[in-house]
């Protein structure tokens, strides 16, 4: 395991590695589960060591907002402050990717803190990563045409799959962009009519070119 945690965590010492190593524990999960729930108290703070986490908000309606992606050497801002206040969690955690992560008990958070500077530094670099990722992600939704939210929808999809081909319903669009489908697809029909991207089956999007 020692192997994988460095490759992920480059940034943790060896002294934390070892740690890290005896008291957390290696977790595997499957595309489509749900490792955060609304609502939920933590028992640990997950690390991303490989796969791909996508985290939302839920309104009262169940409806869900994407937030961020959580990916390799990465973990949740908002369920670290959630855990360390003893609260319930205020968002949800999806599976996209097979994701092995690394799950760190609460109890050793704070004394974790004071005794290894490697830890510190990441959790101080994790709060300053999401709130970037959430300012983006604001702006992307909110300050913008439904043109240009589709747009960067869509580069941001290729980025994090890091592949031209990425498989994605108009209506799992349409949530995470507010808007309906109908008009997500049709958006898409002009991307395509344009040659920027190709309209496959089984709700597969082909990115051709979608500009700079």
């Amino acid at each position: 395991m020692n192997k994988q945690l460095q490759k992920a965590f480059p940034g943790f010492d060896n002294k934390f590695l070892e740690t890290l190593e005896d008291k957390a524990e290696l977790r595997t999960f499957e595309p489509g589960e749900v490792l955060m729930k609304t609502g939920q108290y933590f028992k640990s703070i997950l690390l991303v060591v490989d796969g791909l986490i996508k985290v939302y908000r839920e309104d009262e309606e169940g409806h869900e907002y994407f937030m961020y992606y959580l990916q390799p050497g990465q973990a949740c801002a908002l369920s670290m402050v959630s855990a360390g206040k003893q609260e319930k969690s205020e968002v949800m955690g999806k599976v996209v990717k097979p994701t092995t992560v690394i799950a760190v008990p609460l109890q050793y958070m704070d004394s974790w803190m004071q005794d290894h500077k490697s830890w510190y530094q990441f959790v101080i670099d994790t709060y300053r990563q999401r709130f970037e990722e959430l300012l983006i992600t604001l702006d992307h939704t909110a300050f913008r045409s439904m043109d240009e939210k589709l747009l960067s929808y869509l580069k941001r999809e290729k980025q994090v799959h890091g592949s031209n081909l990425i498989t994605i319903s108009n209506t799992e669009v349409a949530q995470e962009l507010s808007s309906s489908r109908e008009v997500i697809s049709r958006l898409m029909k002009k991307l395509a009519e344009r040659g920027m991207i190709k309209l496959l089956r089984n709700h597969q999007v082909e990115i051709v070119d979608l500009g700079v």
